[in-house]
């Protein structure tokens, strides 16, 4: 089954008319069964398009990516049912000029099916910025983002600094799926999205001036 597009625009008119809006790639990590993935990022996608960003969002979720756990070799060239999956998803990565990892918090870490979508990949995260929102637990997630941010600087990635954290999602979220403390939340959302954007905007120019070489 292939990755559903649900890409979203949020853009509101660029300075000068020029720049087009930044393509940013929202990765849902979560694939367990009742899992809050697809409602936390819903409400994080409301609330961007509240903020007023020039960006367009295009929804990838693990559960939606068949991708084998088995890897090819040095060389070696993946398998059919991966060929399929990769077809549809590795065009959506690359087009992107910044991503934002909605993850929980499994045993003090990240999903192993996200840590999997990225792992099959690599030049395609250079040189662009990643943004989090995490939920679950006391620690919203948080444990999962820093481990996170080790993974995509290892992939010559940038993650910026602020990030949104859902503490305690199964009490701290309403039954429409919106944080009891939205105040706090929108907050830090658009402390996220701001910088995701300057990075975004940064880095694509930089990268057409001078094409990055990780």
């Amino acid at each position: 089954m292939p990755a559903t597009d649900t890409s979203r625009s949020t853009t509101t008119a660029s300075i000068g008319g020029q720049e087009p809006p930044l393509r940013v790639a929202v990765i849902v990590g979560s694939v367990r069964e009742g899992r809050l993935g697809r409602t936390v990022t819903d409400w994080f996608l409301d609330t961007a398009a509240a903020q007023g960003e020039d960006m367009e969002f295009d929804v990838i979720d693990a559960a939606e990516v068949p991708l084998p756990l088995v890897m090819p070799g040095w060389g070696g060239k993946p398998s059919p049912e991966a060929a399929a999956a990769l077809r549809d998803l590795t065009p959506r990565i690359a087009a992107a000029d910044a991503y934002v990892v909605v993850t929980p918090e499994y045993n003090h870490s990240f999903p192993a099916a996200l840590k999997n979508l990225i792992d099959w990949h690599h030049g395609e995260w250079q040189a662009k910025p990643v943004g989090f929102v995490s939920y679950g637990g006391l620690a919203g997630g948080l444990r999962a983002v820093e481990q996170l941010r080790l993974v995509f600087a290892e992939l010559h990635a940038m993650t910026v600094r602020d990030s949104v954290s859902l503490h305690g999602p199964w009490s701290g979220l309403t039954a429409d799926g919106t944080p009891r403390d939205a105040a706090v939340c929108e907050g830090a959302a658009k402390g996220m999205l701001g910088q995701l954007s300057w990075w975004g905007r940064a880095l694509r120019s930089a990268n057409t001036a001078l094409p990055y070489r990780g």
